[in-house]
């Protein structure tokens, strides 16, 4: 990694429209060629993103996929998985592991049946007062399934973000999470915001991943704050 010493961050984000709008226009264009297809990009079915955020998260897509269809297969709306028991739940997840994510998931269900008609809110504050959707989730849901322009910031997104705007560090010290939450916020273009946040998310799994990134074929090599790795 470079040897550039990280300068502390403030707790606003200084942000240059002439880089945003670099930054925008080259991601779009690298998604445009690069983007992976992915079965949850061809639903705007928000319980079907939900149950792929939570399949995501802690594991590979490589293993999610095969997971994700069968999953939907047997539990195709939120009243399927609501009226299933937890132990039925649990086992149909095996062996994705981690498995508070299928209790969370179910209980997620049997909120959204109860109290809004079987379906998911696309209010941010409403999303977030479920137990197992926390920021993160409730803005892949919005962005995913509402299009709305709603930030996203997972550890991909942290590390790209991190390394292009601030530099080298560890993303998750001290304030630099909610500098990066900000960053995520004022990046996002309005009318793209889907592909925007796709983007981003594949950015930093296929280019500018946590070990050996490819910074020599990366489109933001002579913005990024990082440096050749």
């Amino acid at each position: 990694m470079s040897k550039r010493t990280p300068s502390p961050h403030k707790t606003s984000a200084p942000l240059d429209t002439s880089l945003k709008r670099t930054f925008q226009r080259r991601l779009l264009k690298w998604y445009t060629e690069h983007g992976r297809d992915l079965p949850w990009r061809e639903t705007s079915d928000p319980y079907h993103i939900l149950v792929s955020e939570i399949m995501l998260q802690q594991t590979q897509v490589e293993r999610v996929l095969p997971k994700y269809h069968e999953f939907l297969g047997k539990y195709p709306t939120l009243e399927d998985l609501a009226g299933a028991s937890v132990q039925e739940v649990t086992q149909a997840w095996y062996p994705l592991g981690y498995n508070i994510r299928p209790v969370r998931l179910h209980t997620i269900a049997r909120e959204a049946v109860e109290q809004h008609g079987g379906r998911l809110p696309d209010d941010p504050e409403v999303l977030q007062s479920f137990k197992g959707i926390g920021r993160y989730t409730a803005g892949a849901i919005l962005s995913f399934a509402f299009q709305k322009a709603a930030p996203i910031l997972d550890t991909n997104v942290m590390r790209v973000l991190h390394r292009i705007f601030l530099g080298p560090g560890d993303p998750k010290r001290g304030n630099v999470r909610q500098v990066l939450w900000e960053l995520a916020e004022r990046l996002i273009p309005t009318k793209r915001a889907y592909d925007f946040n796709q983007a981003l998310m594949d950015f930093g799994a296929l280019v500018c991943t946590a070990k050996k990134p490819a910074c020599l074929l990366c489109p933001m090599n002579d913005i990024c704050k990082a440096g050749p790795m």
